[in-house]
Formats: C-alpha cells, sequence, structure tokens
C-alpha cells in the first residue's frame, strides 16, 4: 500500500518506520523542513532504540520518504494516519489545533478514495470533527471514511510495542475502512478490536488511567506501608501473584511522567465535566501522583537532618523512564527544582537524557558518569531506573561520597545489602 503519516514525534515517525519495514511506500509529513532534513540525514528528533536503524534502511530502499508537501503524499495515499501531538491546555483539556489543521491540509490533498485514521489520542466526538472539517474542506470528487486507531507504544519498546501489540484498536463506521486496516494491520501481531469509532477513542484514554490507577495505587501503599513499617515491594509482590490483579505497574516510586499519562487522565477528567460526571477517582490519582514526587523530597530533607542548604546531591536518572531521552513531565523536574529552591546543590547524570535536560533544568552540574555524580555528595538519589545505575559498583560509590546516603526513589537496591555496606538507605514505602 501507500500511506501518509502526518507528523514525526514518537507515534509519527516509529509508525511510518515500521509501515515501511513491512513493505509499504510510506510517507512522512512534518512542519519543519530542517527537522526533516535532519532525520534524513540520520539524526533522529528522540532517543529510540533501534530506531535509527531502520529509518535508514528503509530511506535508501525508497520506502520511506519524507516531506512537508502534502500534495506529494496525500493523492496517492489509500490510508492517511494522523499522528500530531495534542497537549493539554491548562483546563486538562486536549489541544486539538495540530489534529483539526492537520485534517484541513489533507481535505484540500485528497483525490479519489481514502481512510483518514486519527491515530493521536484524543477525546470522544474528535473524529466527527475531522470528518465535518474534511467533508468541508474536499474536492468534490474525492471520497473518504474516517477511522480511529489509537496508539499504545511505551518509550523505550516502541518498536517492538508496534510490531507485536498485546491488541490492534480499528474503530470504524464503514466496512470499506475496516477492511483496508485489517488488510494493511496483518503483518503485525495482536488481538484485532473492531468497535464504533467513539469507543475507540475512549479505549485509549480508559487504557492509561487505568495504568495510572495501578501506579498510584502502589504509592499510596508505599505510603500507609511506610507509616505501619511494611515492606510496600512485598506487598505489591503478594497482590501481584493474584492473576485478577497482576504485578505489572504496581511499582511505587516518585511518580510518573512523561507525554501520556498525565495528560490522558486530565483529559478523561475534562471530558467526564463536559457529559456532567465528576471523575473523582481520576482526580485523586493525579493528586497522589503529585504527592509521590513531594512525598520525596520532604523524604531526602528528613534524612539530611532537615535542610539541604549547602547540601550537595547527586542525582542518578532524570528522563521520566528508563531507555528514552523525553523530559517531559519528568519527575526529576519537580523534585530537583524543590531541592534547589530549599538550597541544594545539584550534581545529575542520565545517560542519554541529559541534553534535553539543561533545556530545563537550570544551575546543575552535568557529570559524565554516575561516580561524578556521587563523588563528594552529601546524599545519592535515583529518580529513574537505568539498569546500569543497578550495576554500579557500591563500594567505589561509598568511598567517593561525602556521607554514604542513598535514597533510592525508584526502589532498585536491596536495602539489607545496602545497609551491610555501611549505607544509610531509604527507599521508598520500606
Amino acid at each position: 500500500m501507500t500511506i501518509t503519516i502526518i507528523g514525526h514525534g514518537y507515534v509519527g515517525l516509529v509508525s511510518a518506520a515500521i509501515f515501511a519495514d513491512l513493505g509499504n511506500t510510506t510517507w512522512c509529513l512534518g512542519r519543519h523542513k530542517e527537522k526533516i532534513n535532519e532525520i534524513i540525514g540520520g539524526k533522529m528528533p528522540f532517543f529510540e532504540p533501534g530506531l535509527e536503524e531502520i529509518v535508514n534502511r528503509n530511506i535508501k530502499a525508497g520506502r520511506l520518504k519524507f516531506s512537508t508537501d502534502y500534495s506529494k503524499a496525500v493523492p496517492n495515499s489509500e490510508i492517511i494516519f494522523i499522528c500530531v501531538g495534542t497537549p493539554p491546555k491548562e483546563t486538562g483539556d486536549a489541544d486539538l489545533t495540530q489534529v483539526f489543521t492537520s485534517a484541513k491540509e489533507i481535505a484540500k490533498n485528497l483525490d479519489g478514495y481514502t481512510v483518514v485514521v486519527t491515530k493521536s489520542t484524543v477525546p470522544v466526538g474528535t473524529n466527527s470533527k475531522v470528518g465535518e472539517i474534511l467533508g468541508n474542506e474536499k474536492p468534490k470528487k474525492a471520497l473518504f471514511n474516517i477511522a480511529s486507531c489509537p496508539e499504545f507504544l511505551r518509550e523505550g519498546t516502541a518498536l517492538s510495542d508496534t510490531l507485536h501489540p498485546d491488541r490492534v484498536v480499528i474503530g470504524v463506521d464503514s466496512e470499506k475502512a475496516k477492511e483496508l486496516l485489517l488488510e494493511l494491520h496483518k503483518p503485525i501481531g495482536g488481538e484485532r478490536v473492531i468497535t464504533n469509532i467513539k469507543t475507540s477513542e475512549m479505549i485509549k484514554y480508559a487504557s492509561n488511567s487505568m495504568l495510572s490507577v495501578k501506579i498510584s495505587f502502589a504509592n499510596a501503599m508505599s505510603f500507609i506501608c511506610e507509616k505501619v513499617g511494611a515492606d510496600v515491594e512485598k506487598v505489591m509482590d503478594g497482590i501481584g501473584l493474584d492473576r485478577r490483579i497482576g504485578r505489572r505497574f504496581l511499582y511505587p516510586g516518585v511518580g510518573y511522567g512523561g507525554s501520556c499519562f498525565p495528560k490522558d487522565v486530565k483529559a478523561l477528567v475534562a471530558t467526564a465535566k463536559i457529559y456532567g460526571y465528576n471523575f473523582k477517582l481520576l482526580k485523586e490519582v493525579d493528586a497522589i501522583n503529585k504527592q509521590a514526587a513531594s512525598s520525596f523530597v520532604e523524604k531526602v530533607i528528613r534524612l539530611l537532618n532537615g535542610s539541604v542548604k549547602g547540601k550537595t546531591l547527586g542525582v542518578l536518572g532524570l528522563s521520566f523512564k528508563p531507555n528514552t531521552d523525553d523530559m517531559r513531565e519528568a519527575p526529576s523536574i519537580k523534585i530537583i527544582t524543590a531541592l534547589q529552591k530549599k538550597g541544594a546543590i545539584i550534581k545529575a547524570f542520565d545517560p542519554v537524557a541529559m541534553e534535553n535536560a539543561k533545556i530545563i533544568l537550570k544551575g546543575i552540574e552535568y557529570t559524565k558518569d554516575s561516580y561524578e555524580a556521587a563523588k563528594d555528595a552529601d546524599a545519592m538519589l535515583v529518580i529513574t531506573e537505568w539498569n546500569e545505575f543497578k550495576q554500579l559498583d557500591l563500594l567505589r560509590i561509598k568511598k567517593i561520597m561525602k556521607t554514604p546516603t542513598i535514597i533510592d526513589g525508584r526502589n532498585i537496591y536491596d536495602p539489607a545489602k545496602l545497609q551491610k555496606l555501611g549505607f544509610i538507605y531509604k527507599g521508598v514505602g520500606r
């Protein structure tokens, strides 16, 4: 098939690379010529394991093409995916400006029959509005159907998630659109979930909100466990072995971040309000997530005798999760900013996110490795659970720190082992 992907962010570029690798002629359209030229030249706009190789391979094969010109791609495409950003407004509602702008540009260039699919995360009813725009702006002879195919990829495992998803959700109101989308996705794994368009739109928000509920539940349990002297990790092991619950996402820490969970929880709360429902549960999920970061800051201050003023803190991990350089809504931002306001001196290391972090976090010493971050520190803080942090030479860390104190926001270390080595150790909910 010939398809077009609108947008070259995480969803757009990964989707374009995978569909091209499966043999489709795939256009990837963006707004900025300089960014597109960088991708063509081999420089990816974000870090994702394996992405550079697959993009370069398909550019060389002639299957993956980039442009800012809709007229080059849209008229010849059987399927067009809208994969643009839907950032949150101050109200929590999703900002759909890019979705509707893309729809107008698509409409002007439609030719023959085309399925226009929204893959971006959008509130219920958005696809209907896209359909209205297409109907009003398209050439008279052009025919189209709208569809919804939400994405479920995770940063750091995006390629695998796209090729081997748990499910492929296809929201359609026409048999023809359904058959085309099923044909395109035939080489891709996962259960097929065929729904109407509004149900498809809701599935993505419900999925991300449910995962956020599990994370915030684990964090809420960690607050209680610390007070009563229980070990939250063992508690989560115990309930996670119940097959009705499962262990995945039941991990306490410093809170969730990234481009999806924070905004999607707020967006679903905002959508519910429009339709007259007060989604108290998700409001509390958001509140607990914020509390997880502030609780960690309080813990750091408490362990350093009530004050971090003039204290040097070595921070390990800045990105919101491992295997990505994404700093959007990263807990490290809230934690470091709060500690700086209290007078702390911050030294930080992250394997890939430091360049992005420098744009946001100022007044920090960015170090070449974990050991430089720990050197002469009054405490070392673990904020992102990169695998390399789990394998550090802890005896070396102890020797170079001013005070051997580790405050582990992701519970990556064994408390008994750390205490045996002579560290003052504090995890989350332990």
